[in-house]
């Protein structure tokens, strides 16, 4: 499934974070090399996240501790695209915010005003502390006319002792009060992309999108136009592939196999002339 993959130069990478660099803050095999190969080739590349919790800074120090070497300015997040595209909806509006320092941090950025009251856009996050007092006033809110914003449909979310509620658990109850559904920015939203192929100057054509998973990391690659590349160190299974109506372009088994690739498919200077 590697020959498609082949057709065109890549000009620039996104990769997903959890399942293809890290498992449970550990690095897979190859996750360094592979940084470290798109580093030494000038590939532009972004590693994107549907986890809102964690600013940039905060990440790169947790994978920092893991081996892995990554500028701050090379991860995206959910909560970064969120703002990103609220900003370009309604500058310098405001919002309440239900979230931890990733995206409270994202919105102050972009200019918007947090309140608890008369605001635009009631924005959910993920966050260890979800509070009954929270979501009630998200729901009023709501009720009263905010627009509801949540950064990713992610109904779970990792930890040492099992699974939590996450996002889009809590989004379903808000949902289920007010009888409206949020529109979502992360992955699978082709959006979380867009943004991110936007940040590097890219161009979908000659672009790939790394991910572990079909139904977000794989769909959201297809549906912005990217190659993508499905590696079964993570969520989704090779046998569970099929059971989706759309293929990735390359299935691999770990990102160490893709570090090869990068120098493989990087295109000639003539070409990415061409390209500019």
């Amino acid at each position: 499934m590697n020959t498609a993959l082949e057709d065109h130069p890549i000009h620039s990478w996104l990769t997903d974070m959890d399942g293809v660099l890290v498992h449970e803050q550990a690095a897979l095999p190859g996750a360094a090399d592979f940084i470290a190969e798109l580093q030494r080739l000038a590939r532009p590349f972004l590693v994107l996240t549907n986890n809102s919790i964690f600013t940039p800074r905060d990440l790169r120090a947790r994978l920092s501790r893991s081996g892995i070497d990554i500028p701050e300015e090379s991860i995206w997040t959910s909560a970064l695209a969120t703002a990103r595209f609220l900003a370009e909806q309604a500058p310098g509006s405001s919002a309440y915010v239900i979230g931890e320092a990733g995206l409270t941090s994202a919105m102050h950025e972009e200019g918007f005003i947090l309140a608890d009251a008369d605001v635009e856009f009631v924005v959910l996050g993920e966050t260890r502390t979800y509070s009954f007092e929270s979501i009630a006033r998200a729901i009023r809110l709501i009720k009263r006319g905010a627009k509801f914003i949540a950064t990713n449909p992610d109904v779970t979310g990792p930890s040492a002792e099992g699974p939590l509620p996450a996002t889009g658990a809590v989004a379903a109850m808000v949902t289920a009060a007010t009888r409206i559904s949020p529109y979502y920015i992360g992955k699978p939203n082709p959006l979380m992309m867009r943004t991110a192929l936007n940040r590097l100057g890219a161009h979908s054509e000659t672009s790939v999108m790394i991910g572990d998973r079909m139904d977000t990391d794989v769909k959201s690659g297809l549906e912005a136009g990217m190659r993508s590349v499905l590696v079964l160190s993570g969520s989704t299974r090779e046998d569970e592939i099929t059971k989706y109506p759309f293929r990735p372009t390359s299935v691999l088994s770990g990102i160490a196999d893709v570090v090869p690739l990068v120098e493989r498919l990087t295109p000639l200077s003539s070409q990415e002339l061409d390209e500019d």
